[in-house]
């Protein structure tokens, strides 16, 4: 169920336990990156970029050049944005650092927020919620079916649980919005 991608980008997740490293190297050489690279690591449109930090979710760039706590904002948008909408990210994000481009206010840097995440869903990654678990799962309750059942209930069932699943995450999103909220 859980991609095996570094969350937020199309980049496959290495054996660092410091999914930020992966990008501190490509800061470091470039001296910053470009809204251009930004897109490469993340499959975002420019546009989309540039219309986040043009609505205060993500910090203004430095001489257009992108740093550390640029990439892990649009890192967790970009990982977050299918399950929650922008404003709530934003919401979320100003909760947790405050004001977008005012580092002193932050209870966290956004890259240690950004491993803190990962880290979360890495360890998440186990037997129960990998497809082939739900799968096998599935498959082991609809062993007395005929195949021509199975081949139709599989992948329907299948949609049951992750709508299921899903449903349940975004209460839990919701609950844990409102606890922040109240804050």
């Amino acid at each position: 169920m859980l991609t095996k991608m570094i969350p937020g980008t199309n980049i496959a997740y290495t054996e660092s336990d410091d999914a930020f490293s992966v990008f501190r190297p490509m800061i470091e050489i470039t001296g910053g990156l470009s809204l251009g690279q930004i897109c490469s690591i993340t499959g975002l449109q420019t546009s989309t970029i540039q219309n986040w930090v043009k609505r205060d979710y993500v910090p203004h760039p430095d001489n257009k050049k992108y740093y550390e706590r640029h990439l892990s904002r649009i890192l967790l948008i970009s990982a977050l944005r299918e399950c929650m909408n922008i404003e709530e990210i934003g919401e979320l994000m100003k909760l947790i650092n405050g004001d977008t481009d005012d580092e002193s206010d932050d209870i966290v840097s956004e890259s240690r927020l950004y491993d803190y995440f990962c880290k979360s869903i890495r360890n998440l990654e186990t037997k129960y919620l990998s497809d082939e678990y739900i799968t096998e799962t599935i498959e082991a309750i609809l062993e007395n079916e005929n195949s021509s059942c199975k081949d139709r209930l599989l992948p329907a069932l299948k949609v049951m649980v992750y709508a299921f699943i899903s449903g349940a995450c975004l209460k839990e999103i919701n609950l844990n919005l409102s606890i922040l909220r109240k804050e």
